[in-house]
């Protein structure tokens, strides 16, 4: 059993159907980045480890030959089949997996991808190693990784509803070993075998017409949170949820932007 539960299949399993409808939209401004970072063609073939939903999966399909789409979660994976169906997408192939130990051959896509996934592996030296063992010569790979929460005004002011509301809610800690620091995410690329790794930055702004809809976009999907939720008393839970909602409503303007930042990490699979 992984130490950090989002390690672990069924923190994500029981959050599919809410991540999906309330968490993609928030991720789908990153994941057409990560594309535009890919260097695809419309000849491409790309594998998206740890897809979730599919929010990258779904972008790429357009623009590519074919998308791969894993996840060690079946539910996510089960939601992702359903979109492909009902959307009639033909070039989408779906599998259970994990990313540390991916099933495809040796330089088989032209682009692999991880978005907000390989971040949480227990091996993330695997995760990066599977990524560039599947490229062919000359492939690229796209990772993202949240930046730290003090560099997020969205997240900062989420954390301080939650320890308004949760007696002992721990303070978001700097973890200078996770890739957050941008100096270990490329340290951990070129370890890989990458070459020409580059870190960026990408910022992006959301809005909100209430705390309520705040809350509700930022924690139906958080795993962590509902996590939490369940393991506590229901009517303990109803006054917490009220104290937090209460906070955010003191604090925060309907309509107004707060941004988040994440990394993305760019590294090419020598052409030798």
């Amino acid at each position: 059993m992984p130490e950090n539960p989002l390690a672990a299949p069924g923190a994500w399993d029981g959050v599919a159907a809410s991540y999906d409808e309330v968490v993609s939209d928030m991720m789908r401004p990153f994941a057409i980045r990560a594309l535009e970072l890919g260097g695809l063609t419309a000849r491409s073939r790309i594998i998206d480890v740890a897809t979730g939903p599919g929010v990258l999966a779904l972008q790429a399909a357009p623009r590519v030959a074919e998308v791969v789409a894993v996840d060690f979660s079946e539910e996510m994976i089960r939601r992702l089949r359903g979109t492909i169906m009902r959307a009639g997408i033909g070039n989408v192939l779906t599998g259970v997996g994990d990313g540390q130990r991916l099933r495809y051959a040796a330089n088989t896509f032209d682009a692999a991808f991880s978005m907000f996934g390989l971040m949480f592996f227990p091996d993330r030296a695997a995760g990066f190693a599977e990524l560039r063992r599947v490229l062919r010569p000359g492939g690229t790979a796209v990772v993202s990784s949240w930046a730290p929460i003090a560099d997020s005004p969205l997240m900062t002011l989420l954390f301080e509803a939650f320890q308004a509301g949760i007696p002992g809610f721990p303070a978001p800690q700097p973890n200078l070993d996770s890739l957050e620091n941008p100096i270990v995410f490329e340290r951990e690329l070129h370890a890989a075998g990458f070459t020409e790794v580059t870190l960026r930055p990408h910022t992006e702004s959301f809005r909100y017409d209430s705390a309520e809809q705040m809350w509700d976009r930022l924690t139906r999907g958080s795993a962590p949170l509902q996590s939490t939720r369940r393991r506590t008393d229901a009517a303990a839970w109803a006054e917490q949820e009220r104290v937090m909602i209460e906070y955010l409503r003191e604090r925060y303007e309907p309509g107004s932007a707060l941004s988040t930042t994440a990394w993305l990490g760019v590294g090419r699979k020598s052409p030798r």
